[in-house]
């Protein structure tokens, strides 16, 4: 067939064109991070949108078109933190970073979400109720102090934030709560503010429907946290009955502020919005029950966020992460957020096992009794493999591995691991199992979890399990029952390690100690969303206003509530001085006047509990603090090596980095020397909040490690004063190599004994 030659030329052409033309980049959401705002305080909403038109021109210099930029931001952080959100090619994220008025440009990273008697366990109250000379008697019970949450959001209708009894709205306030649409958030005189962030989310994962566009709890997550912070007194709370009591927070008379940034995922630069919104706000206390992969300071969105609140005097206290017992696995570094890892307390909710040979197990579950009570027959999941699955996933009760013909109307006994331990439970009722056992791996060890289960079902630990599994192999009929669930309380020893709690070093900078302090994160029981069941599953039709949950996501607001009750005492006083006070007067023996434990029953480290156990009467009065300002952390961070220019950024005040500055000088509550070789001489200093009295030094020296402090004794005329001490560290020539070694520094007058953990390391 004959073509012509224009049109051959034309095709060649084309085909030549689309060769060349360069695949097109891929676009990813960035934060371009660019210091602070320096508004004073006079400011208007014309500045605000003049910040934001700032940002547009910036960006457009580099995209060559401010309609381009325009389309590009969906973030300008306008009021505290400078800054802005963008779906940026690799090149032109490359090319912003390099300019010299930037901070730092990071990828927009996904983060993930990490009581009725635990007050009681902390000494707060007595059988309910509260005694004389209880923080919460003396803090007014947090009264009109201002906590804020980053989370999923809030479920208003819950108790556990009614206005009941509450006055005016604090005048300070700017918040507000966003409800404009039929799933919006009223706001009352408790929750006076509710707020949705999920640009970021929308930009990585997928838009979201407009339904969602409200800061509603659809999880429970944020519910759970808000109400442990500052939920209301709510009497007759329980799940299915069990560990009935009055639910309530650390400060139950509070004012809260949900400001939704998890769907459930989370990224950082709707965290970044939140936290600007926040301090704008006014709040006094943030809580962040969520994190990720430790980074550098300037490429967290968290630890920036963060930073621009503890430079408005707001505390932010965060949840260590729940990848332990891994060594190195703690998240939330920076030393300006106060990072809070996860223990038991002294009750239990138990529901056992007993085999018809007569053998007894303890197991912990909040679920439903079985059917009736009576011995039936047991299954492993190993034996009930379905023909297309294997064993090793059948063991674990994983979905579509088990043959509900050999399951029907048993108690199926399940591995702990891969999935959810609520989610093996499901699987179990799909396959007519009508209970099961839950058994610890060796990993897990003998921690253990109450879980209100789809069925009839209790958890076990490692030893137990192996002994159940043998039971089934050795007998021809094997059978058990399991107990109804009931609550004990003052069990020992108490508290212990969760063995999820994650742990330390610091893996960003070993030289601070992280987390900070432990607290209750285990079988909390606090208020939850009734959008949905607490599986998540259509099928599921319950509906429970209180959930019994576990992580350092329970044990966060746990410390949040405690620092807001502070924040009433003592209004005056730095983020870093209520930190230090929970800090120095936390303990390290469980109720047993034990050392404190792991969930291996080895003793615990200040890499599993910081500082220690949260002890809250006791922090109202520390007698010494170790405070910090801006300052101090702009010197850490000259310390680290970031340079002159990137701190400007940071600061609203002329700063300049010291002529020389060391890590081990920071003044932080806790002494950790990462690589001691030698001798090593550092400094610190306290200041008195108390009454003039003269402190003395007492030290336990860490194995293979000699320590002196100079003066030993310290002599306060009156409250402000501030003192200065070195202490020097030297390691014994004779001594073992070992890995961490531990002692204290024990600062007392007597009545106030003010405690900091030391951390050594040998250099390698």
């Amino acid at each position: 067939m004959w073509v012509p030659r224009h049109l051959v030329f034309l095709v060649l052409f084309l085909l030549f064109s689309v060769l060349q033309t360069p695949t097109s980049a891929i676009s990813k959401s960035y934060v371009v991070y660019l210091g602070s705002h320096s508004h004073g305080l006079q400011v208007s909403e014309a500045d605000f949108d003049r910040v934001a038109d700032c940002h547009h021109q910036f960006l457009a210099s580099f995209l060559g078109s401010h309609e381009k930029a325009r389309d590009a931001i969906f973030y300008s952080y306008r009021r505290h933190i400078n800054g802005f959100a963008a779906i940026l090619e690799e090149e032109h994220a490359a090319e912003i970073a390099r300019d010299p008025s930037v901070v730092s440009v990071f990828l927009n990273r996904e983060r993930k979400l990490h009581t009725t008697h635990s007050w009681d366990f902390m000494l707060m109250e007595h059988n309910g109720v509260s005694r004389p000379w209880s923080l919460w008697r003396r803090a007014r019970f947090g009264m009109d102090t201002i906590i804020a949450n980053l989370d999923t959001g809030v479920w208003p209708e819950s108790k556990s934030f009614s206005d009941r009894w509450y006055g005016p709205v604090p005048a300070r306030w700017k918040g507000i709560c966003e409800n404009d649409t039929r799933e919006g958030v009223p706001c009352n005189r408790k929750l006076i503010g509710a707020r949705y962030f999920n640009k970021g989310y929308s930009a990585n994962v997928e838009p979201l429907n407009s339904s969602m566009n409200s800061a509603r709890d659809y999880d429970g997550h944020g519910t759970h946290t808000l109400s442990t912070a500052a939920g209301n007194f709510v009497p007759g709370a329980s799940v299915y009955g069990v560990g009935e009591g009055t639910a309530k927070g650390g400060s139950p008379h509070a004012r809260v502020a949900a400001y939704k940034v998890c769907w459930p995922s989370c990224y950082d630069s709707d965290i970044m919005a939140a936290f600007d919104m926040a301090i704008h706000d006014g709040v006094d206390v943030i809580s962040m029950s969520l994190g990720g992969d430790p980074s550098d300071y300037f490429d967290d969105g968290i630890a920036i966020g963060a930073f621009h609140a503890v430079k408005n005097n707001i505390l932010v206290v965060s949840s260590a992460g729940n990848s332990g017992p891994s060594e190195g696995s703690v998240s939330n570094t920076a030393p300006w957020m106060f990072t809070v890892g996860a223990s038991t307390m002294d009750r239990k909710f138990q529901a056992n096992v007993q085999l018809k040979n007569g053998t007894f197990f303890e197991g912990m579950s909040l679920s439903q009794p079985l059917p009736k009570n009576k011995f039936y027959s047991l299954i492993s999941g190993a034996e009930a493999t379905a023909a297309n699955a294997t064993s090793a996933d059948s063991v674990l009760c994983l979905e579509g591995t088990l043959d509900p013909e050999k399951v029907k109307g048993k108690i199926l006994v399940c591995l702990r691991g891969v999935t959810d331990r609520v989610e093996k439970g499901l699987q179990a009722a799909r396959v007519g199992a009508v209970g099961m056992i839950l058994c610890n791996d060796e990993y897990d060890g003998n921690s253990l979890v109450a879980d209100p289960h789809f069925l009839p079902a209790t958890h076990i630990n490692y030893t137990d399990g192996l002994a159940v599994l043998a039971y089934i192999n050795s007998t021809k009929n094997p059978q058990a029952l399991i107990t109804p669930p009931k609550g004990k309380i003052h069990t020992k020893p108490a508290p212990v390690m969760a063995a999820f709690s994650s742990r330390g070093p610091n893996t960003v900078t070993p030289e601070i100690l992280k987390p900070d302090i432990t607290a209750p994160g285990v079988d909390i029981i606090a208020a939850f969303t009734e959008a949905q069941s607490p599986t998540e599953e259509d099928f599921d039709e319950r509906r429970l206003p209180f959930y019994s949950l576990s992580g350092t996501s329970m044990s966060c607001p746990h410390v949040a509530g405690v620092a807001g009750l502070l924040k009433t005492i003592h209004p005056h006083w730095s983020p870093s001085a209520i930190k230090s006070a929970i800090m120095t007067t936390a303990s390290t023996s469980d109720n047993t006047k034990s050392p404190m434990k792991d969930s291996s029953s080895d003793k615990a480290t200040p890499l599993a509990y910081g500082a220690g156990h949260m002890q809250p009467n006791q922090a109202a009065d520390p007698g010494l603090v170790y405070d910090l300002t801006v300052n101090d952390y702009l010197d850490f961070l000259c310390a680290l090596g970031y340079n002159q220019t990137m701190l400007k950024a940071f600061s609203d005040n002329p700063y300049k980095c010291p002529a020389s500055v060391s890590l081990l000088d920071f003044n932080y509550p806790s002494i950790t020397v990462p690589n001691l070789s030698g001798s090593v001489t550092l400094t610190r200093r306290v200041k008195n909040v108390g009454f003039p009295g003269i402190y003395a030094a007492h030290i336990s020296q860490p194995t293979g490690v000699s320590v002196t402090v100079e003066p030993s004794i310290l002599k306060f005329s009156r409250i402000g004063e501030e003192k200065k001490f070195k202490v020097t560290l030297k390691a014994n020539t004779n001594a073992e190599a070992k890995d961490y070694v531990f002692g204290q520094l024990i600062w007392t007058d007597d009545k106030h004994h003010v405690r900091s953990p030391i951390v050594v390391a040998a250099a390698a």
